[in-house]
């Protein structure tokens, strides 16, 4: 057992791997959007509890990050993590700082969303050493 065996978010061992990755997924998105809101929160009003629950909450993602990628793949969780990222920031760009976007942006948002839906949903490769293994 090493020294980040103990540190990192154990999953219980009854979860399917794709369970854990979405849940982790969420939880870093989360954790990041939280984390813009207070450095928006900090860079408009100089607030300095904003500054500190913002670090923590960065803090808190890596931990997140790390634990995750025990389980699933970094490309995985690393697109998963940032298509609900950039859902939530436009949202909250829309409804909570009335930033209005042409309706040639919502399309474009639309285009890429899809896309990178495909790059996570997508059938994977396999890793290049399960196949040199089997190969042999």
């Amino acid at each position: 057992m090493s020294t980040s065996d103990v540190l990192l978010i154990k999953a219980p061992e009854a979860w399917p791997v794709p369970v854990v990755a979405t849940l982790a997924m969420v939880l870093l998105a989360g954790l990041d959007l939280a984390g813009a809101l207070f450095a928006k929160e900090w860079a408009e009003n100089g607030n300095v509890r904003a500054l500190v629950l913002g670090a923590g909450a960065f803090l808190v993602l890596f931990w997140v990050y790390a634990s995750s990628l025990k389980y699933a793949e970094l490309a995985l969780v690393t697109m998963g993590w940032v298509v609900m990222l950039q859902v939530g920031l436009v949202l909250i760009d829309r409804w909570r700082y009335g930033v209005e976007l042409p309706t040639g942006k919502w399309v474009a948002i639309g285009v890429v969303l899809v896309a990178q839906g495909y790059l996570v949903l997508a059938p994977g490769v396999e890793r290049a050493a399960s196949v040199a293994g089997s190969a042999g």
